[in-house]
This record gives C-alpha cells, sequence and structure tokens, in this order.
C-alpha cells in the first residue's frame, strides 16, 4: 500500500483523520511532532500540516504546551516558543562540549585518511586548536591542543575569515598587520581577500604551508545552531608525503565531516 502524501496527510487532518504515521504514534509521540512542528511554524494550519495530525489533537496539545509555558500564544494567534523551551535552549547550549560532540567525527575521518584531523575555534583574531587526532604515520604534526595562530595563517582560520564580510577582513588585517609565519603566508589585504573569495566559492580552504614550512591542510567551515562559523576542521599532512593537489582532493572528507559535525552543533543547512 502507497503512504500518505503529504497532501494527502493536509486534507486528511483538516478532515479530522490523522495521517497514518500521526494516527500510530503515541501521546508522547505527539506531543513532540507538535512542539517540534510549532517551533519552525506559527500558522496554526502550518503546524496541522506538518504533524499530520487532525485540527482537534494539534490544538488540544498547542493548549497545553501553551498553558506550560513551552509555546506562546500571541495576539494575532500565532504560535512562538515559549519562555520555559527558550529557558532550556539556553542551558543546553551551555553544556555543549564541542570536543566531546566532534571527537567521534574526527576519529572516523583520520581512519579514512589516514592523516592529522584538527578541530579549532575563533578567539579573538586567532584559531585555538581544540582537537588534534594523529593517524598511524611515524610522524606527528607540530600542532597541540590549545595552541593558537592567526587566523590568516591556517586552512581553519581561512574559512572562518571567509564568514565575515569585506569590511570584518578589512578590520582583522588593520588590527594584526597580517604578519607573515613563512613565506607563503598571505600578508596583503588584496591577496587575502581574494583567497577569501575563493574559500566562499569552494566551501573550504587550503592552507599551502603558510603557518608551518612543509605542512598543508584542506580545511572546511563547521557552523554552529545559528549559522555562525565559529570553527573548523582540517586534514594536515607533510607536504614531502602529499602534494598540494592530493591534499586538495581530500577536500570532500573535510567538508563532509564538517558538515556531519555541524548539524550534531544544531545548524540546519
Amino acid at each position: 500500500m502507497r503512504g500518505t502524501t503529504a497532501t494527502g496527510a493536509v486534507r486528511a487532518a483538516q478532515d479530522g483523520v490523522e495521517a497514518p504515521r500521526a494516527a500510530a504514534a503515541n501521546a508522547s509521540e505527539k506531543t513532540l511532532l507538535v512542539l517540534e512542528a510549532v517551533l519552525e511554524n506559527s500558522r496554526f494550519t502550518d503546524v496541522v500540516e506538518a504533524t499530520g495530525l487532525a485540527k482537534a489533537t494539534t490544538h488540544r496539545i498547542l493548549a497545553t504546551l501553551v498553558h506550560r509555558e513551552f509555546v506562546t500564544l500571541t495576539a494575532d494567534g500565532s504560535y512562538l516558543p515559549g519562555p520555559k523551551v527558550l529557558a532550556l535552549a539556553g542551558r543546553a547550549l551551555q553544556r555543549i562540549d564541542i570536543s566531546a560532540i566532534a571527537q567521534p567525527f574526527v576519529d572516523e575521518l583520520v581512519d579514512r585518511v589516514h592523516c592529522t584531523v584538527h578541530v579549532g575555534v575563533a578567539n579573538g583574531d586567532e584559531i585555538v586548536y581544540l582537537i588534534r587526532a594523529d593517524s598511524d604515520k611515524p610522524y606527528q604534526m607540530p600542532s597541540r591542543v590549545g595552541h593558537a595562530i592567526p587566523l590568516h595563517t591556517s586552512g581553519i582560520g581561512k574559512v572562518v575569515l571567509a564568514g565575515l564580510t569585506d569590511e570584518g577582513v578589512e578590520r582583522y588585517a588593520a588590527r594584526t598587520g597580517l604578519p607573515a609565519r613563512t613565506a607563503h603566508t598571505l600578508t596583503t589585504v588584496e591577496a587575502l581577500a581574494a583567497e577569501l573569495a575563493e574559500v566562499r566559492r569552494r566551501g573550504y580552504a587550503v592552507d599551502r604551508e603558510e603557518n608551518v614550512p612543509g605542512v598543508a591542510c584542506v580545511a572546511a567551515p563547521v557552523h554552529d545552531h545559528t549559522g555562525t562559523v565559529r570553527y573548523g576542521l582540517s586534514i594536515s599532512t607533510l607536504t614531502l608525503e602529499h602534494s598540494l593537489a592530493q591534499v586538495e582532493a581530500m577536500s570532500a572528507d573535510a567538508v563532509a565531516t564538517a558538515a556531519r559535525l555541524s548539524a550534531a552543533l544544531g545548524h540546519v543547512g
């Protein structure tokens, strides 16, 4: 038997009959369906459509959520997240441990690419490494957890800078002076701006020995729940082992893992 289509679910709900998936849900599941829908839709009819529940059922659950302050009903009849939901969200965000969330993704990526993987966070004008996971190679990267480096000299830093406006990048350059770490570091606003335009276009950044001689990496942005790029993930290797073309070829792995990590942090892409 074919499943109920979205249009069929809406028509059924409007007729007072719940869609099969919604009808099979227990009371707790129906409440969660409504709560999830009302966090993304403010109109009653849209909540009914999203859940596939009957109007009467949806209205009854919404009334309970309003009474318990998980949902707020405005004067114009719109439904908005209530004070209890906002308070719980704030507490949950305070408890987020990016390192604990990221570690399984990092370990899986290391096993796949056999290179060192870093996760870093923007702290002012620097990137601070939160995770460094080494592969089975007989060498280690010259980096450590807690180490801070300028944004413009690293792949992770460049994906963070790419999330800024041109004016924001210019302010960063004025504050820092774009100091060189190696002969390959981008030290002019023009060169950095051109590079960041490429990062935005491609969706990833490449560090071409710009921070440490002989070390290259490809990095992808990690978005938080607001969509802001505060974190980044990179795959690092020695240029003696991988050419820059081979490093860039690992961009798909970096981007895919960063996207999964972003989703785990609450980002809806």
